[in-house]
């Protein structure tokens, strides 16, 4: 069964809009929301190439397209048909592009597309029973194959992008403490020339001291 519906910008990973009724019957529905977001970030920073892929997550697996800067996501049960699965995030693609296609881009605030949510709710119940004629026929159109579409762990994904943080954490870690060690470096050398230079300025100093007193005496 379709479990979850998500819709958001790739470049930001803004979420677009989300399966209102979704989840209900998922006690842990907020942790798999939690991942589904992750995988938007990851997306948005460019992580995930692939236009389609199919993400395990354990009983459950993520499902996702990614066209026009849009990435159409949904979380499925591992047995239900991936080849359904797609087929259901086209149809919400193509209607997504049809009514909200120009708006896209300028959308601002999360959930922009809220009233999205009657269409993802009346398509996905036509989804929802895999023994339907109109399902069984789709299963069996060989015009529509998902063979080639990657399968991936979540761990494994989002595991990418948490070391991609770390290594661009270190980096500008290091950058500080560089900047760090090059201003004490600057001070270190600046105290030196004072401790090389001051007694001799002191000298001279009292040299030219010596020199004014004895002019006014004389």
């Amino acid at each position: 069964m379709v479990k979850l519906t998500m819709i958001a910008r790739v470049t930001d990973g803004l979420l677009l809009v989300e399966g209102l009724d979704d989840g209900r019957d998922m006690p842990d529905v907020d942790y798999y929301k939690k991942q589904a977001k992750a995988l938007f970030t990851n997306l948005s920073r460019g992580q995930n190439e692939a236009s389609r892929m199919s993400v395990e997550t354990d009983p459950y697996v993520f499902h996702y397209i990614i066209e026009g800067r849009v990435c159409y996501l949904t979380l499925c049960d591992r047995a239900y048909p991936k080849k359904l699965a797609f087929q259901y995030l086209e149809d919400l693609k193509n209607e997504f592009e049809r009514v909200n296609g120009s708006q896209i881009e300028t959308a601002a605030r999360p959930y922009a597309f809220i009233k999205f949510d009657t269409f993802i709710q009346k398509t996905k119940k036509l989804y929802q029973d895999t023994r339907t004629q109109r399902n069984i026929a789709k299963l069996n159109d060989e015009l529509y194959e998902v063979h080639q579409i990657m399968t991936r762990n979540v761990q494994e994904v989002l595991g990418v992008g948490e070391k991609l943080d770390q290594v661009s954490q270190l980096s500008s870690r290091l950058t500080s403490e560089s900047r760090i060690y090059a201003d004490k470096a600057r001070d270190l050398n600046r105290q030196a020339l004072i401790r090389k230079w001051a007694p001799v300025a002191i000298v001279i100093g009292v040299v030219v001291l010596l020199f004014w007193v004895r002019k006014k005496i004389w």
